[in-house]
């Protein structure tokens, strides 16, 4: 019988392109290192005939794969807890096609979103799907159908995804969906592996749906004397149609941590709190809207509001903004969680998790997306020892996540489950749901090869802890 390391190089012919011994940390992990696993083997494929062919030879001899891109995920969906193979798609990264005609775009799974977006705004066309990190992989996006600050006008990569090649854990190799805009031919099979953590099949090709550039674009700040007012001006905001691109809220708390470590002083600091606001399309749109806008929401509370028609001021304020989550981690190990909530419930869940700060003696910092609800939190370590840290962080997660449930929202609006959030969405969840995810899995990967034990796939431990 062929061993792993024997099976692999009849795959690969590429030394280069395997690793049996001395495997990085940052492959066994994900982007905060904190978890790490254990693999036999690391490899590198090209096209979708290596990804098939390793599929086939774990399947037939029970060999766990954990898939993984640029590894930038936040709740260990690539950390490789049962061993076995880590198959690492970020050398296929190529553009393959851009269809005008259609106006899509076939990349590889391993094609950062900040590549894909650069490609396709030289030459006039537009990829909304924003999230925080731009160096993370198209299929990691697809994988976790990752959001960002721009999904309140264009929706998340779900919305911008037309068709997948797509592998199962056998090695049998599907295509899905396709460059048409409908299709009503059977089940989805495109939507079921959209979000699915790589834990139903492996991506290989990627068709993505693509607009005309927007003409113009502008940033305004809009400075609030607290969350509460500023969160009710949003709900004016979006039902008067006024159809702004983000629309991102910051307590001046939080501010203030991002003005340190950036040294970028915001506007209005007696402001309790500001709504960051994008409008963008053609510039007479752009300049109705952003009126529209201002009358709402002076009319509202608003202590001012400024448009940033200096690029260069533009540029600082959302620097702070993109600077929040780093400007914690200068100061201490934090937990990055990303719950939510109904909209009309955003200032409600921002109170809880205020009262929660101070009752626990744990800091929590957020900010987030006011215009759909999903808001970011940063759970701050502080001094804590390593026990005192993950039983005092659980503790309050337990209630923060009970209270985001409790207003009609859920775990993740982007990061994913993994494995952090495992035994908060495991809680909460309807066991019959929870039954219907785990048949799918069982029917598509019977001997559950890929990415076991994330997600909701059930299993005998949660690994709420870290490895």
């Amino acid at each position: 019988m062929q061993t792993l390391e024997t099976a692999l190089k009849t795959i690969i012919q590429d030394a280069d392109r395997l690793i049996f011994r001395g495997i990085e940390e940052k492959y066994l992990s994900d982007a905060l290192g904190r978890r790490r696993g254990t693999a036999e083997a690391l490899v590198f494929p090209l096209n979708t005939q290596e990804v098939s062919s390793v599929l086939r030879y774990a399947h037939e001899n029970h060999v766990p794969v954990t898939p993984r891109g640029a590894g930038t995920n936040l709740v260990g969906s690539t950390v490789p807890v049962k061993g076995g193979i880590i198959l690492d798609l970020s050398r296929m990264n190529r553009v393959l096609e851009l269809d005008e005609d259609t106006m899509t775009i076939t990349v590889e799974p391993g094609i950062l979103l900040q590549e894909v977006q650069a490609y396709v705004e030289r030459r006039g066309f537009f990829y909304p799907p924003d999230p925080g990190e731009k160096a993370s992989s198209i299929g990691g996006n697809i994988s976790t159908n990752a959001g960002g600050m721009r999904a309140v006008k264009y929706g998340v990569t779900r919305d911008y995804v037309r068709g997948l090649e797509a592998v199962l854990a056998d090695g049998t190799v599907l295509q899905l969906g396709g460059k048409q805009v409908k299709d009503a031919s059977g089940l989805s099979l495109k939507h079921l592996l959209i979000g699915s953590e790589g834990t139903l099949a492996v991506l290989t090709k990627c068709v993505l749906r693509l607009l005309p550039k927007p003409e113009t674009a502008v940033s305004v700040l809009v400075p609030y004397p607290d969350l509460n007012t500023g969160i009710r001006s949003v709900l004016t905001i979006l039902r008067a149609n006024a159809n702004p691109t983000a629309v991102e809220f910051m307590e001046r708390k939080v501010v203030a941590l991002g003005e340190d470590f950036s040294g970028v002083s915001y506007p209005r600091p007696d402001a309790g709190s500001y709504i960051l606001l994008t409008f963008d399309g053609h510039q007479s749109e752009v300049e109705a809207n952003a009126a529209r806008v201002r009358e709402l929401a002076l009319e509202n509370g608003a202590l001012d509001y400024i448009v940033l028609t200096d690029p260069a001021q533009a540029a600082d304020i959302w620097k702070v903004r993109g600077a929040l989550v780093k400007a914690v981690e200068a100061v201490s190990e934090q937990e990055p969680v990303d719950i939510v909530v109904p909209i009309s419930h955003t200032a409600d869940f921002i109170r809880f998790i205020n009262e929660l700060e101070t009752s626990s003696g744990m800091r929590m910092i957020s900010f987030g997306h006011a215009g759909d609800g999903n808001v970011h939190l940063c759970v701050v370590r502080g001094s804590r020892d390593e026990d005192t840290w993950q039983r005092e962080l659980h503790t309050n997660m337990d209630a923060a996540y009970a209270e985001a449930y409790r207003l009609g929202g859920v775990a993740s609006g982007e990061h994913g489950i993994g494995l952090s959030k495992r035994r908060y969405f495991l809680r909460e969840t309807a066991a019959e749901n929870l039954a219907a995810m785990n048949a799918i899995k069982d029917a598509l990967d019977p001997l559950h090869i890929l990415n076991d034990q994330k997600s909701y796939i059930k299993g005998d431990t949660d690994h709420a802890e870290p490895f």
